[in-house]
């Protein structure tokens, strides 16, 4: 792995059960479908690699397999030169606090027991659990102006807020911890338009005062050609273009990614 890799990935390859095999049961034979396909994928610091596909593709599976929220069925991933797969208890705390998600929908992924302060503070509470209330306090009211929001949201519950105003919080919450990698999972598709575009602007600004490198997972183009610097474009579980941004925008190699290109009306610049 090259001093230059944050993320690298060999052969990654994970299959499920198809309906069939669900009703054949765990029988060696049952029907399974490939969702990664013996992906290869490195990731430099301070990059956004942009994965694209529609749905169904695998974007989402290769996301989890990376932050290993799933187990592969085969392959290696190291992260910051560390075998990712291979790390345990305390190693895998580490390292975990080091890789962070933002979730597609901002409604579904935040927890409406919990008060912003308690949520924002929970990582804080798991990855370091000796520092004090206060101390805590003002890390979570810091992140929250950092994304937009006040201190004086802390009090308050998720349904008191906006959709884009839950995604800054959690975004706030996957940055708590200073994370070098933050793999943002459609991060404005379940936003209107003008919402979306001032998260994505959000975004940028924190990768620049943060120096986050990103994993974005994303099925549309105009959000890709915003914020990446790379683009690989999934379909059926493999990779079957992978690029600089603007080369694969401006002068797509391969009929699938020409095809999404052409699904919408304009691709800004």
């Amino acid at each position: 792995m090259s001093e230059a890799t944050l993320l690298e990935a060999r052969n990654l390859r994970k299959s499920f059960l198809t309906a069939a095999g669900v009703f054949a049961g765990a029988s060696r034979g049952a029907p399974r479908q490939a969702a990664v396909d013996g992906v290869n994928l490195d990731l430099a610091p301070g990059e956004t690699l942009a994965i694209v596909g529609e749905s169904g593709s695998g974007k989402t599976t290769l996301a989890r397999l990376l932050l290993r929220l799933i187990e592969p069925d085969a392959g290696e991933i190291r992260f910051g030169g560390r075998d990712l797969l291979a790390a345990r208890g305390a190693e895998l705390r580490r390292l975990r606090r080091e890789m962070q998600m933002v979730f597609q929908d901002p409604f579904a992924s935040l927890n409406p027991r919990l008060c912003v302060e308690a949520m924002v503070g929970e990582p804080l509470e798991i990855h370091e659990p000796a520092l004090s209330r206060a101390t805590r306090r003002e890390r979570v009211g810091a992140i929250l102006e950092t994304v937009g929001l006040g201190a004086d949201a802390m009090p308050r519950y998720p349904h008191e807020f906006s959709g884009g105003q839950r995604q800054r919080i959690g975004i706030a919450r996957a940055l708590v911890l200073r994370p070098r990698l933050v793999v943002a999972d459609e991060p404005v598709s379940a936003l209107d338009v003008s919402v979306g575009a001032q998260i994505l602007e959000l975004l940028q600004n924190l990768q620049r005062e943060f120096s986050l490198t990103y994993l974005l997972i994303s099925h549309s183009l105009p959000v890709v050609a915003q914020l990446a610097t790379r683009i690989a474009v999934m379909r059926a579980g493999k990779f079957v273009e992978v690029g600089v941004a603007e080369h694969v925008l401006a002068q797509p190699a391969h009929p699938y990614t020409r095809a999404l290109l052409a699904a919408v009306p304009e691709v800004p610049a």
